[in-house]
């Protein structure tokens, strides 16, 4: 599934095409995706124009000029492909994008000239639109934590969202209640620069009155650090292994100045975690 730093990339690919400008068609090719579409979604779109689209954890949010908000998420396979209209009527038959297609679900032509494509081949991705002023009590979007990359997520923070719990460290930070946005490889390298085990409790973090204590100091620090510089990547960097710490390179020698620790790979909650358990303690 996308984590932050890819929902972001997504939002500033999208916000050149989508706003300021105007929805002049919404074609749906199937009734639903991870849910049903809300009723009227099509029609409710039409002629409305795209104020601001933000970044709320792994959502995407489209305000828009009627007041209500366009709630997107990935999913696990969801992205969305932008296109100009010449480029789109001037495309050469190719069977391997035909086949790609067959998962193009929703079509936004935009008042921009541009078409903004939203393809999901597994659909578990979701769009739903909703009342700028219900947005807050949205059942995706009610009990959110703090955005990693905010002033509101501090050492306190995390500590507030650790204390007492006995859970794993690495498990805690999934829950997008603890903080918005981080997901498996995320936490796998931001445990790996604070030097933290992902197998340690989570109220290890902080004392019994909810106070940081310096591993979450570090752990903050750390997590700000590997989002900013997964969001900064070039095209050309994000798919090279190299862009990572510790994701994906189980048996290779840990990249910690001085450790001479080798990368292993557990798991923990169904997913994968790479850590070395040498200098993460």
């Amino acid at each position: 599934m996308p984590e932050l730093p890819e929902v972001e990339r997504v939002r500033r690919t999208l916000e050149s095409a989508m706003v300021d400008a105007r929805f002049v068609r919404v074609l749906l090719n199937r009734e639903d995706l991870r849910q049903p579409f809300p009723a009227g979604f099509a029609r409710r779109l039409r002629g409305q124009t795209v104020r601001a689209l933000v970044r709320r954890g792994k959502y995407l949010l489209a305000e828009l000029s009627s007041d209500d908000v366009l709630v997107m998420h990935l999913g696990m396979t969801g992205w969305f492909r932008v296109e100009t209209a010449s480029g789109l009527a001037g495309r050469k038959p190719d069977r391997d994008a035909a086949l790609d297609n067959r998962h193009d679900h929703v079509v936004f032509t935009m008042s921009s000239g541009l078409t903004v494509t939203f393809n999901d081949p597994r659909r578990f991705g979701m769009m739903d639109l909703v009342a700028a002023r219900h947005l807050t009590k949205h059942p995706s979007l009610a009990t959110i934590g703090p955005e990693p990359l905010s002033r509101r997520f501090d050492a306190a923070a995390l500590a507030a969202g650790c204390v007492n719990r006995r859970i794993a460290l690495k498990v805690a930070l999934l829950d997008q209640h603890v903080v918005a946005g981080i997901g498996n490889i995320y936490a796998s390298e931001a445990l790996h620069l604070a030097g933290l085990s992902p197998f340690r409790r989570a109220s290890t973090l902080a004392t019994r009155s909810g106070q940081p204590r310096p591993g979450c100091v570090r752990l903050v620090t750390a997590i700000k650090a590997v989002l900013r510089r997964a969001i900064s990547l070039k095209e050309s960097d994000r798919y090279r292994a190299s862009r990572f710490r510790v994701y994906d390179h189980e048996g290779e020698h840990c990249s910690t100045p001085g450790c001479r620790g080798t990368i292993a790979r557990a798991w923990q909650a169904g997913r994968s975690t790479f850590y070395c358990p040498v200098c993460q303690k």
